[in-house]
């Protein structure tokens, strides 16, 4: 049960990162590379994380995949802005 509530609780620690990246409306202190590689391993390992019998890494892998989504669209949209 401990390892099902690190498994939600781990990627919870996106969410001062996203609260950092709107109140200062930019990104140009994160590589886009680094966001991208990183969201792109995150999307390949999702699939066998939710056909996994194993709750905790399920669960790891659904919450995992919508805050770094959330984490990889804001550094695109300021990183974006911020060339403009």
């Amino acid at each position: 049960m401990t390892a099902f509530f690190a498994g939600i609780a781990l990627p919870l620690f996106n969410i001062p990162l996203i609260i950092r990246l709107v109140k200062r409306k930019s990104a140009e202190d994160f590589s886009l590379s680094w966001a991208i590689g990183v969201w792109v391993c995150i999307v390949l390992m999702t699939p066998q994380a939710l056909r996994s019998s194993d709750i905790s890494f399920k669960a790891y892998g659904f919450v995992n995949i919508i805050f770094f989504s959330i984490v990889t669209l804001l550094v695109l949209k300021y990183r974006r802005k911020g060339s403009s």
